[in-house]
């Protein structure tokens, strides 16, 4: 005994590079396996993040958002789809796809583009929908082996993958794109994928009928447009779709009743953003956690103490401060949460 304790000792320090291993690890083979892996499961709550939240980071690949996974101490995930995609082989885009997500936002938002704006951006869109057609060919002829990599890279770095985010639930994408999608979240280790709820409900029934034949939840993103009743209809529609509820958003509209939709709704929602946004009489800002109007020390307490079983996913979207990084950030709010659930 005496000899296999030194040798897995010895083992686990070669492995991580230590020259003395913690207290803890001493006597505790059992432990090892685990040692440098993150957790960010807190008294029974399961704190996620979107890879979104690393956008602003200058390398984007499938390795890279894993290490800043794992850098945050995040244990659990909603994966963007590009990093695995790509990872996987996908043709990458030649047009710049975040320029056109910056002026469809601004537009969505209600802001006035320039004569120049508008004209890139439909530039983009029609760069955007032949390239739709080039990914489309690709995903129809997928080899799902590099996914299944993709899936133990996680594995082994100590994540697990809950819900998976690629770009494939739209109107225009075919019932082929909608199946490839969910079975690489599925491959992947995901229980539910995400999207925008596309206000169209003959898509959220498609949706759910197609997530009924694939064993795939269906999760539905909602901004400013979140009602109380706003999933009414696709929850109706399949016990395929859910909500992928966003607290933040919720305030930025003006609504006082998430609580009640929480707890009215707990069983249905597969996965819930947080962020901390102002209300519109404070000017809907996203802000650092604990200076807007989001209760989300109260969320989370909720979640903890009636027992909710769907993940509380960190979304970073306000300002990185000069100086810091999207993972000095993300690990601030995972410590938010660790307070508020002490």
């Amino acid at each position: 005994m005496k000899n296999r304790r030194e040798f897995l000792l010895k083992s686990a320090i070669g492995a991580t590079g230590l020259v003395l291993a913690p207290t803890w690890l001493q006597g505790a083979p059992a432990l090892i396996r685990s040692y440098n892996k993150p957790d960010s499961k807190i008294n029974g709550v399961q704190i996620g993040c979107i890879t979104y939240s690393f956008r602003s980071m200058p390398d984007q690949s499938l390795e890279a958002n894993i290490r800043y996974i794992k850098e945050s101490g995040i244990s659990a995930v909603e994966m963007m789809g590009e990093p695995v995609e790509y990872f996987a082989g996908m043709p990458q885009p030649t047009f710049n796809r975040m320029r056109g997500f910056q002026l469809g936002g601004k537009q969505r938002r209600g802001e006035e583009l320039t004569e120049s704006e508008k004209a890139e951006l439909a530039d983009i869109r029609q760069q955007s929908e032949a390239y739709a057609k080039v990914v489309s060919e690709w995903r129809s002829k997928t080899d799902f082996k590099k996914f299944e990599q993709a899936g133990k890279m996680f594995k082994d770095a100590g994540i697990s993958l809950y819900a998976f985010k690629p770009n494939t639930f739209g109107v225009n994408n075919s019932d082929m794109d909608v199946a490839y999608g969910m079975k690489a979240a599925k491959i992947l280790g995901a229980n539910h994928v995400t999207l925008e709820h596309p206000s169209n409900d003959a898509q959220t029934l498609r949706l759910g009928k197609l997530g009924d034949a694939n064993k795939m939840k269906v999760g539905y993103h909602g901004h400013e447009q979140q009602t109380f009743g706003f999933w009414d209809t696709a929850l109706s529609q399949s016990s395929s779709n859910g909500l992928n509820f966003d607290c933040g958003h919720y305030i930025a509209a003006g609504h006082t009743d998430m609580m009640e939709l929480i707890q009215k709704q707990q069983g249905r929602i597969w996965s819930m953003h947080v962020k901390d946004c102002q209300t519109p009489a404070n000017g809907k800002g996203n802000l650092p956690w604990g200076t807007g109007n989001t209760p989300i020390a109260d969320i989370l307490q909720l979640i903890r103490d009636k027992k909710y079983k769907f993940p509380a996913t960190i979304e970073l979207e306000y300002q990185v401060p000069e100086g810091s990084d999207a993972v000095k950030e993300v690990q601030k709010c995972l410590e938010f949460c660790r307070k508020a659930l002490a």
